[in-house]
């Protein structure tokens, strides 16, 4: 009888131990501003009381280094209140753009009304995608920038959210995330990752778009090459083209158009806006753009379109001025290279504070 007693007590107390634990594991993803992610607080201005959360997560084109740049503007110049979220190591802390399966503080998605996204092959949590998946199917806008058309990277065909995978073949999510919501998924690179830029050119047919009110000739640029776009699809897909890019042989403003004609007849899409829906949800407003590389946002042009386009995306382009929204550097922003090994090492959410 007194080990039979024993054996209860014994499991009694792991069981408190366990209810102990758990919720302590849930505040540690969960610590808040300042541990695993930052908020730069809302002000005066058009965005007073609306919630912007920037996620990013890509190995590549340092969105480590743009979504915080692009939070600070919107911030300081625009009053919006921004979360920015980035892929961690879950033992240190710090940014680690090569971890695809821990980004914390998804569930701030519940409250906010626009997400701008830099991602690529991501696999995240169940618990995480639910975040995410309950995010569109409220029908809320989302911008999406340059490897975003591949943001997941879900092979489990038994996955909870294996449809968001960049080579889904579910039916109505080929494709994966990149086609349903974005319109257009992994295609291929139209330039040479060395030695080649994009200068944005607008269309006829957008020229009085509000995303584009502002934007001087010459002024949205990279140096990062653009991807290809399945032209054929894109009406078909309901995108309407925003801008065209002009790929350069150099990679500065000046430029000329490659030698390689035929790339340039026709130019591909380089950014877009659509109404995307999945399953049971709301219509949303989305944006593409398939440039976004840390050093394609150094120019004033090319954070303009960005910035209206949050404007847009949000129903609010009657705010955006005839000549645009400001787009000024908060801070220093000195955007590092591309490349898979490019990235800061040792930088914690910490180190991207707002100064007072």
């Amino acid at each position: 009888m007194y080990r039979i007693r024993l054996a209860v007590l014994e499991c009694m107390l792991l069981a408190c131990l366990v209810l102990l634990i758990a919720p302590l594991a849930l505040a540690d993803k969960q610590a808040g501003p300042g541990t695993h992610w930052v908020v730069y607080p809302g002000g005066d201005g058009p965005g007073a009381g609306k919630h912007v959360v920037l996620i990013a997560g890509d190995d590549e084109y340092r969105s480590e280094e743009v979504a915080p740049m692009l939070g600070k503007i919107l911030s300081v110049h625009h009053g919006f209140k921004c979360t920015i979220l980035w892929s961690q190591d879950p033992n240190t802390g710090e940014i680690t753009p090569k971890q695809k399966d821990n980004i914390p503080g998804m569930h701030t998605l519940a409250d906010a009304d626009l997400i701008i996204i830099g991602l690529r092959f991501r696999n995240l949590p169940d618990e995480d995608m639910k975040h995410f998946e309950d995010y569109l199917k409220a029908g809320k806008p989302i911008i999406g920038y340059r490897t975003s058309t591949h943001g997941f990277k879900i092979d489990d065909k038994n996955a909870t959210y294996h449809r968001y995978d960049w080579k889904s073949e579910v039916p109505g999510w080929e494709n994966g995330f990149g086609q349903r919501i974005l319109g257009q998924g992994w295609s291929g690179h139209h330039g040479s990752k060395k030695g080649q830029g994009v200068r944005g050119v607008i269309p006829e047919s957008a020229k009085e778009h509000a995303i584009v009110r502002g934007i001087e000739a010459g002024t949205f640029w990279g140096p990062t090459h653009n991807y290809t776009v399945d032209i054929d699809q894109m009406e078909q897909r309901g995108n309407t083209t925003i801008a065209l890019g002009e790929l350069m042989d150099g990679q500065s403003s000046d430029s000329p158009p490659t030698r390689r004609t035929a790339k340039n007849d026709p130019m591909m899409p380089l950014a877009w806006v659509r109404t995307y829906q999945i399953e049971d949800g709301k219509p949303g407003r989305a944006f593409a753009n398939t440039m976004g590389a840390a050093k394609d946002l150094a120019q004033e042009g090319s954070r303009r379109l960005f910035v209206n386009a949050a404007y847009w995306a949000l129903g609010m382009e009657d705010a955006i001025p005839e000549s645009g929204t400001k787009v000024d550097l908060v801070g220093s922003y000195k955007p590092s290279d591309k490349g898979m090994k490019e990235w800061v090492r040792g930088k914690k959410p910490s180190d991207y504070a707002l100064a007072d």
